[in-house]
């Protein structure tokens, strides 16, 4: 069954809910029944296995649960003698059967359902009549992961969670990545790592601290696996609303993973995973969203904790909270020493130039550039994302930059490698073909600059070519008969006092002296002014879209009159027709 037909599918199952329910309100059915049906086609095939082990294990008294896990080859079980397929076979007691099987499933799978609050579902659907009539429609469903593989089982939970999302009005973009721009990340993040693309037995842990339904995580396992079928993938990560998580944790249960290592909160606030360091991080926090609801704690743990906490290099303005994402990661990266980390993060175009010298944007640039750990940013496609259509950028930060890399970071422009999508999904109307995250990831690994089409298309700069430092320029305060007043006392005694009308600042290249750019700049304007050095702040921007900005000369003047007078030529035969 491909995709399409099978969200379709489920999607009929709110055919089954109109009235009764709002629209709004159909997810908190047909998600939790998707994934219920989903673990009962895994755990089919061991089921009689399971209840006879569970048995003897119970007769014998000791804990069955190692037992059924190697059975049933996964982390997770079921010990109720019943499945959906046997639930059809009373309806009068559909419910308390529900409930029962529901219960045989291990703890883990129980925190899923609570987390979609299925009961109070169960109970209401049970009153309106519609409880067998849904449970039904999902039984004639297969969705075991061989008919259904992972891939496209992601796909429908994105689909059916954006469309719910639509209803409601919610943002749709805040649970999942488009997958190609994924695809796109995870291979960047590889490009280098030839032990995990080759040696076989390796482990490599994958971190999302924005797991979403776990998009990332899944595609990065895929990815490697196409690779190097005998590397491994340990996934961890952190949700902060509870049906993505629970979506994200049932995943995580069929593929294997140790679902112990995905942790329900806000990272922010809560980190899950405190004092753990990973080998590679993913992450597309919410853009714009502020974090005022988490402001005293992050002010607490920077003014506390500094640099030994996760948010030491500074705090961004509270509108948006997307930086502390990136801080947040920066802290996960296991030390050079040991290997070091490279993780990818998906921004708006905010962080890039958001605040002056001095401010926490720019103190967080700042550590990120001085420390070398910028290695790419790349510049997508404007409307590659389901709830907007700005421009958007992958950050690749890393503390094991290979030695030709180091000291640099590189820039690429791919905001003009797209296709049209056949058809849009929300804001999303442009997508990444293979050949388009082929070539992006050449561009990354080859590290040249090129041009495209007469345009610049990837750019190395030194890291401090982003720095500039921002001079305050001082001018003398005079007296109503146009006389310098000098200052009376302590340091100031006989010095020209500044006028702070005529104050001024300047933002000089750290390439370049002061004095120099002073002299040449300031000087034959303002003969009298002096720079006050103590107010002198460092700062930086990555003013990505200058770098890649192409001069197009105006046409010629004869070119414009000619245009102008066919025009006006025109207009006048119009005119003589009306009057005719």
């Amino acid at each position: 069954m491909n995709q399409q037909a099978l969200s379709s599918f489920i999607w009929s199952v709110a055919d089954l809910l109109r009235g009764d329910y709002k629209q709004s309100e159909y997810g908190k059915v047909v998600l939790p029944f998707t994934i219920l049906r989903r673990l009962d086609c895994v755990l089919e095939e061991t089921k009689e296995k399971i209840l006879t082990e569970y048995a003897a294990k119970q007769k014998a008294g000791i804990n069955p649960e190692p037992f059924l896990l190697r059975i049933a080859g996964l982390s997770f079980y079921n010990t109720s003698p019943l499945d959906m397929k046997k639930l059809m076979g009373d309806q009068d007691h559909i419910k308390e059967n529900l409930y029962s099987y529901i219960q045989g499933f291990s703890p883990a799978v129980r925190d899923i359902f609570e987390r979609f609050d299925f009961y109070t579902q169960v109970e209401r659907l049970a009153k309106n009549n519609l409880l067998y009539k849904v449970t039904e429609k999902f039984t004639v469903i297969d969705l075991h992961p061989d008919v259904v593989n992972p891939y496209q089982m992601g796909l429908v939970f994105e689909e059916l969670i954006r469309k719910f999302a639509e209803i409601s009005n919610e943002t749709a973009g805040e649970h999942f990545t488009p997958r190609e721009v994924i695809r796109l990340m995870v291979n960047l993040l590889f490009i280098e790592d030839d032990e995990a693309l080759t040696k076989p037995g390796i482990v490599r842990t994958i971190y999302d601290p924005t797991a979403g339904t776990g998009g990332m995580l899944s595609v990065a396992g895929e990815h490697l696996e196409e690779l190097n079928p005998k590397a491994r993938l340990t996934m961890f990560g952190q949700e902060l609303n509870d049906e993505s998580y629970a979506i994200c944790k049932a995943d995580m249960l069929i593929k294997g993973q140790d679902v112990a290592n995905i942790i329900a909160g806000n990272t922010l606030s809560d980190d899950g995973h405190p004092h753990r360091k990973f080998d590679y991080m993913l992450s597309n926090p919410p853009f714009g969203v502020e974090w005022k609801k988490v402001e005293k704690e992050v002010r607490k743990e920077h003014e506390q904790q500094g640099f030994n906490g996760r948010f030491g290099p500074g705090l961004p303005r509270v509108s948006d909270g997307s930086m502390l994402f990136l801080l947040h990661l920066v802290s996960k990266m296991r030390p050079a020493g040991e290997g070091g980390s490279r993780f990818g993060i998906v921004l708006n175009g905010s962080p890039l130039f958001t605040g002056g010298a001095g401010s926490g944007e720019s103190e967080i640039r700042r550590h990120l550039l001085e420390n070398d750990l910028v290695e790419a940013i790349i510049g997508l496609p404007t409307d590659m994302f389901y709830n907007t259509g700005i421009s958007t950028y992958v950050w690749i930060i890393t503390n094991r930059k290979p030695e030709h890399r180091k000291g640099k970071v590189q820039l690429i422009d791919a905001s003009g490698l797209w296709q049209k999508m056949r058809k849009s999904l929300g804001s999303k109307r442009k997508e990444l073909s293979d050949e388009h995250i082929a070539t992006i990831t050449k561009l990354f690994g080859d590290f040249t600059e090129s041009h495209q089409d007469g345009k610049p298309i990837s750019r190395i700069f030194k890291n401090q070519e982003f720095g500039y430092r921002t001079i305050t320029v001082e001018r003398p305060l005079k007296d109503e008969q146009g006389n310098i007043v000098l200052g009376t006392k302590g340091k100031q005694k006989g010095k020209p006092q500044p006028d702070s009308s005529l104050r001024d600042t300047e933002n000089v290249p750290l390439s370049e002296d002061v004095e120099v750019y002073f002299k040449r700049e300031v000087l034959p304007h303002a003969p009298d002014a002096w720079i006050d050095h103590e107010k002198t702040k460092v700062g930086y921007e990555i003013p990505f879209n200058r770098h890649f900005y192409v001069f197009q000369p105006p046409r010629e003047l004869t070119a414009i009159d000619a245009d102008l007078k066919l025009c006006t030529d025109r207009i006048v035969e119009m005119i003589k027709g009306l009057s005719a």
